[in-house]
């Protein structure tokens, strides 16, 4: 491993579901942790603005496996894990889980914390959430998140007034029928108070939004997030699409060179960017595109596509998280 390598990751440590992360940027908030870790599995809980300088964060995976994916995945790769630009620094935590001390919620506030039952994060969109409870007043801002009792969201009102209300005719009912995706048949909400009195949204996107403020910026790796995820004619929601791909290359009996990955993608449209890196014991590559469709269209033609006669070089491509490819000369 190499010395950056060494710096950034601490595996000799015994592995735990709970990640310990450091050097995060300020104010980094629940939201950016979840999108972070958020591909290598399900978040159950965070902890964030620990330590003196408030840089430090917990995060705890549902199963300990996936964890372990997410540092031993940062710990080969050739691109460090990173929030707004800034290198976190990510080791296993000497806890087995996060227990947060958290005020009843029974004691009324301007914040509902809302769990929606039976749902999957992107089922109810945002949109949708402010729909609703936006029959009882002005909805100053919205985040949401999961967490082990589900996708809950915060919904912040001007007055504890208004929130009462909301919450009191809303509690145990379930959201219109026709507000939700054909394969759902209804979503019970659970609703309590938050202990927030005004919640801290850096940027609008699919997860959050502050309606109090239109000119604050857009998230820009959220931007096809704003929607909610289109669903397919068996009812199931559809791949999200990215103009980076992911390649997984098996059976290499042959080196595989940017050259030789430029010749095969350039076909479908011009190639910006190539990565290739070990991961694993295998070799990867990613390759992005100016746009996300010109990347569907070379994954469809390229997916189980052998480089090589004979079954050489065999192509697996998926999507990948970036958008804009780190690629140093």
């Amino acid at each position: 491993m190499s010395g950056s390598g060494q710096s950034q990751f601490r595996c000799t440590q015994t592995p735990s579901k709970v990640l310990h992360l450091r050097n995060l940027p300020w104010e980094c908030n629940e939201e950016e942790l979840v999108e972070l870790c958020k591909p290598f599995g399900k978040i159950v809980n965070t902890k964030c603005d620990v330590g003196t300088n408030r840089n430090q964060a917990f995060v705890e995976f549902v199963d300990l496996s996936q964890a372990i994916n997410m540092v031993s995945y940062y710990a080969s790769s050739s691109e460090p894990a990173q929030i707004r630009g800034k290198t976190v620094y990510i080791q296993y935590s000497n806890r087995h889980e996060i227990v947060n001390n958290k005020s009843p919620g029974d004691v009324p506030g301007n914040v509902l914390l809302v769990t929606i039952e039976g749902v999957e994060a992107g089922d109810v969109s945002i949109d949708v959430i402010h729909l609703v409870f936006s029959a009882f007043g002005f909805v100053h801002k919205i985040a949401t998140f999961e967490k082990a009792a589900g996708f809950q969201a915060l919904i912040q009102y001007s007055d504890v007034q208004t929130a009462s209300t909301a919450r009191d005719s809303l509690d145990g009912r379930s959201i219109p029928r026709y507000l939700l995706p054909s394969h759902l048949n209804e979503c019970q909400l659970r609703i309590s108070y938050s202990a927030h009195t005004d919640l801290n949204i850096k940027f609008q996107s699919h997860r959050s939004r502050d309606y109090t403020n239109p000119y604050l910026p857009v998230n820009p790796t959220a931007m096809e997030g704003f929607l909610q995820p289109a669903v397919g004619p068996d009812g199931k929601k559809k791949e999200f699409e990215s103009n980076v791909l992911l390649a997984s290359i098996e059976n290499m009996q042959y080196a595989i060179t940017v050259d030789v990955l430029h010749t095969v993608f350039s076909s479908f449209g011009t190639v910006q960017k190539i990565a290739i890196f070990e991961k694993n014991g295998g070799t990867q590559a990613l390759i992005q595109y100016p746009e996300s469709a010109t990347a569907a269209a070379a994954k469809d033609a390229l997916e189980g596509h052998c480089i090589y006669e004979g079954g050489y070089c065999k192509l697996h491509l998926s999507y990948s998280r970036h958008t804009d490819l780190n690629v140093k000369v």
